[in-house]
């Protein structure tokens, strides 16, 4: 029974937590706006998506002790779940280096927030959904 309502609620599920670990890279592009070479990043979210609900039947490695590898190695290159982190295009070059276009990082911020609480919503109506199923539409 689990399983079954595990697996009704696995794409919004596993659709939050991109959509939250995606506001985690946006924000930290925000806060190095003004580093001197920091490049912009970002995720694809749909292939992270598709990649994620691809992997859905594999449990991912546990470490028991401080000194055990995660899985995959956190080498910059990667969110802790895998999802690979990609550079944003230059939209405007400045002679710091830096890549970071505030208007597109508060745009890319604000789209990614109303889409997580879309998200939220689905959820919610899914759960309200199942409880009147369960209580016999009452």
């Amino acid at each position: 029974m689990l399983g079954k309502l595990d697996d009704f609620l696995r794409f919004n599920e596993t659709a939050l937590s991109l959509r939250s670990q995606r506001q985690t890279v946006i924000a930290s592009n925000i806060a190095n706006a003004d580093t001197p070479g920091y490049k912009a990043r970002d995720i694809d979210f749909s292939a992270a998506l598709s990649s994620a609900m691809s992997n859905t039947n594999k449990d991912p490695l546990k470490t028991t002790a401080g000194k055990h590898y995660p899985a995959p190695p956190q080498d910059g290159k990667r969110l802790p779940d895998g999802t690979p982190l990609l550079y944003r295009g230059i939209v405007q070059g400045s002679v710091d280096g830096n890549t970071v276009d505030m208007d597109v990082e508060r745009n890319q911020f604000a789209d990614n927030a109303l889409r997580y609480e879309a998200g939220v919503t689905l959820i919610n109506s899914q759960i309200k959904g199942l409880l009147a199923a369960i209580q016999g539409g009452q």
